[in-house]
């Protein structure tokens, strides 16, 4: 196991690709949510042990939309990247596209941020490296990632939101 102080996203990414079959879809012969969500968790929790060298644990999911349904025979790439780590915890940002191969469309189904805190045998909380995000688009995601985070604590009465830094333009007049 190596342990390290920082990782940058790259090394943690998670490309997992499904075919939509008949035994996953409803009767709209549309993937489920469902399996979409089991799906998204799976390729989100395996990013965060990489990044992690550990088990970890699903914290928190935020908002999921469901933009684009996803059809019988389409193939499903679900794309996670560890967007911020905190002390324990890690922030996943997963996307999902759905690509009809016989007509050569590729749609964007929806995406999700997922939180995972690092756990250790017992199931008690342990450190993980920080993020060195390397792209505009991790750099991005990484800068934005304090204000989610935030936002989450404040929404699941974890955090006040006086206390929430980031937050106060939103919250209070300055």
């Amino acid at each position: 196991m190596i342990n390290r102080t920082t990782k940058t996203p790259a090394e943690s990414q998670v490309i997992m690709t499904e075919l939509v079959l008949p035994n996953d879809t409803n009767t709209l012969n549309n993937l489920m949510g469902g399996r979409l969500l089991h799906l998204m968790d799976i390729a989100s929790a395996v990013c965060a042990q990489r990044h992690s060298s550990s088990i970890v644990v699903t914290a928190s999911v935020d908002n999921v939309s469901f933009s684009q349904p996803i059809a019988l025979g389409e193939v499903v790439t679900l794309k996670a990247k560890v967007t911020r780590a905190f002390n324990s915890s890690m922030e996943v940002f997963i996307a999902v596209t759905a690509e009809n191969i016989p007509e050569g469309k590729i749609k964007q189904s929806n995406s999700a941020y997922y939180t995972f805190v690092a756990v250790d045998d017992e199931g008690k909380p342990r450190p993980v490296p920080e993020v060195e995000p390397q792209t505009e688009s991790e750099k991005v995601h990484y800068e934005g990632a304090l204000r989610r985070r935030q936002l989450r604590l404040v929404l699941a009465n974890r955090m006040k939101p006086t206390e929430a830094n980031e937050l106060k333009s939103i919250f209070f007049d300055e």
